[in-house]
């Protein structure tokens, strides 16, 4: 019923029965005519609704078994004493048509108590939508920029394109994940050093990088993280496992589960003897370390000692040692280097093997001068940088890390004598005056 918001104040509502078929015209001339009189000139009904004092009288009404009934509802701009009479005066109807009929007044509505009530009602709904939008704007102003910086750092690595964090050239270790979406959650938490693989295929780009660098593998808590981790054991060289929580996808973690996971990371050998699959992968478990053994830890040792010490010792012994060319074709000549270098630098070489083997699983470098002492110690992601400018005196540095061609060129530049670390890279070229360990030198 649409009533009109200058005239009515009050809404009449009335209940009719009728002894018979009637119809809407029926009910409102019987209003008319019976309450014509009744109430005097001034509530007259006529003159009421003339004047925009009383609206249009509005019928509803059906007819079953022979009885009608229905629902009149009289809009009114009356005072509530008039309004009131008005309603009463309904109930002196007996007769509609020629049925006989009874009226009877329900209740009277005051339209402004209703229309108030939805006023505040909607108001309750605005004013809530308000609040939430403004607890959220400022979150959603700060997250969406992180969000769209964070998605400008994220480049195309490699060949392939894989997209990756954009520490990831630089950096000593990354962390290889399954997609775009991983490296961006990991980017969220200022983690820079991702690496996505983009499924189970995966591209030679990251089979490449894993041989230069420490790698974490970090994948989903589910069956489709089983089976990345599979293809990676073997076409990669995994050096540490993280797994996102179970049924959980790394893109889901929070900062927390990000942290958490990553600080419980186990060496590959660990996981696979946990998890049986030593049988199945043997090239990642035993195969790095079984392949030395294969041509023999000690002739190996030597080979690369007595290598890199013919260039950097020639100045200091090639004036002693004029008669070290005739025995050179015999095979014989490369045992006596071999005790003498071993001899001379034994105890150097039993400390750095210890302190490879403390600093293991912790990514950080120590700095040591020529007394064997630690100079300084800091995290492998800063040794680059720290051995621009090292501390006086750095004799060697022996870190939980992959040796690259970078560290060596820099080492040689700062004189530095001794570079020991986890495992060698790809290394083009190898300065004079610079012995490159590694754990399978040292037979760790």
């Amino acid at each position: 019923m649409n009533l009109d918001p200058a005239t009515t104040k009050y809404l009449i509502e009335a209940k009719l029965t009728a002894e018979g078929i009637v119809e809407k015209p029926d009910v409102v001339g019987a209003i008319f005519g019976q309450t014509e009189g009744l109430l005097g000139d001034e509530l007259d009904l006529r003159d009421l609704q003339k004047t925009g004092r009383m609206g249009r009288i509005e019928v509803e009404i059906s007819s079953k078994k022979g009885k009608s009934e229905g629902t009149i509802l009289i809009p009114s701009s009356l005072d509530q004493v008039e309004t009131a009479i008005l309603a009463a005066a309904l109930e002196t109807i007996d007769r509609i048509g020629p049925c006989r009929a009874r009226i009877s007044a329900e209740k009277i509505d005051d339209v402004r108590i209703k229309k108030k009530q939805k006023i505040v009602d909607r108001a309750k709904e605005l004013l809530s939508g308000l609040m939430d939008q403004s607890k959220t704007s400022g979150l959603d102003l700060t997250d969406s920029v992180r969000q769209a910086v964070q998605i400008d750092e994220v480049v195309l690595y490699g060949d392939d394109k894989c997209a990756a964090g954009p520490n990831t050239e630089t950096s000593d270790a990354i962390i290889v994940v399954e997609g775009r979406s991983d490296v961006i959650n990991l980017l969220k938490y200022g983690i820079k050093n991702s690496i996505a693989v983009g499924g189970t295929n995966v591209p030679s780009t990251v089979q490449k990088i894993s041989q230069e660098k420490v790698v974490t593998a970090f994948v989903d808590g589910d069956r489709g993280g089983e089976l990345i981790l599979r293809e990676l054991f073997q076409v990669a060289e995994i050096d540490f496992v993280a797994r996102a929580p179970k049924s959980l996808e790394v893109e889901e973690l929070t900062q927390k589960q990000i942290i958490k996971a990553l600080r419980n990371k186990i060496p590959i050998e660990q996981y696979l003897e946990m998890n049986d699959l030593t049988a199945s992968f043997p090239q990642k478990d035993n195969g790095s370390k079984s392949q030395p053994m294969k041509k023999g830890p000690a002739p190996k040792k030597h080979d690369r000692i007595d290598k890199r010490d013919r260039p950097s010792k020639a100045p200091e012994k090639s004036p002693l040692k004029p008669s070290a060319p005739p025995p050179q074709p015999v095979k014989e000549e490369p045992a006596p280097p071999a005790p003498e270098k071993t001899g001379g630098m034994a105890p150097e070489v039993t400390r750095y093997k210890d302190i490879l083997k403390t600093l293991s699983g912790t990514l950080r470098a120590m700095l040591l001068n020529d007394k064997g002492e630690v100079v300084q110690e800091i995290a492998v992601r800063q040794l680059a940088d720290t051995l621009k400018s090292p501390p006086k005196g750095i004799k060697a540095v022996v870190f939980d890390g992959i040796i690259s061609q970078r560290l060596l060129d820099i080492a040689s530049e700062q004189g530095i004598k001794f570079l020991v670390g986890s495992k060698k890279g790809n290394l083009t070229k190898e300065p004079e005056g610079v012995l490159v360990l590694s754990k399978d030198d040292l037979s760790l």
